[in-house]
């Protein structure tokens, strides 16, 4: 397959896609490492209902990558949830991009960079003056090359 062959659509994700989105998630945290079987049905039994109220209400958006019109091949979102401001964004709002995942048959030909274009300009037109992520170590490179940077946000894990 070359790079974006024009039998490839972008197009914003419904209600109708849930499937898909899901399917996503689960691949992505599978390929990441979390092969508990346990533990992914439990995120998917938690994660869909929160995935289908925020493509119902617009607290998700997302866009999937279509191969010949009919088959879904890769996605991604955004979630937009209330935040406090700060100087640097007096918005109430933060946008932060999930739900990355790219079929591997069709990776590294630009369709994850595609939908993180889409999803940046849609961020800027919304007015929002920053978008963050959680980068795996396959999506960190991708992410650098469009300006991301790392933060000095730091984690503490309870469990």
């Amino acid at each position: 397959m070359t790079p974006l062959s024009d039998d490839m659509n972008f197009r914003r994700a419904t209600l109708a896609d849930l499937d898909v989105i899901m399917h996503h998630r689960r691949s992505m945290f599978f390929e990441m490492g979390y092969s508990d079987e346990g533990a992914l049905a439990a995120m998917k039994a938690t994660s869909e209902p929160f995935f289908a109220k925020g493509l119902a209400n617009g607290s998700y958006v997302g866009w999937l990558a279509e191969h010949a019109g009919k088959r879904v091949i890769a996605g991604g979102g955004l979630i937009v949830f209330e935040y406090h401001s700060s100087p640097a964004d007096p918005s109430p709002k933060r946008p932060v991009i999930v739900n990355m995942y790219t079929d591997p048959g069709y990776r590294r030909i630009g369709i994850a960079r595609e939908l993180m274009k889409i999803m940046v300009g849609w961020c800027r037109n919304e007015g929002f003056g920053s978008v963050l992520l959680h980068a795996s170590e396959d999506g960190r490179r991708l992410y650098e090359s469009l300006g991301f940077k790392p933060t000095n946000e730091m984690s503490l894990m309870l469990r």
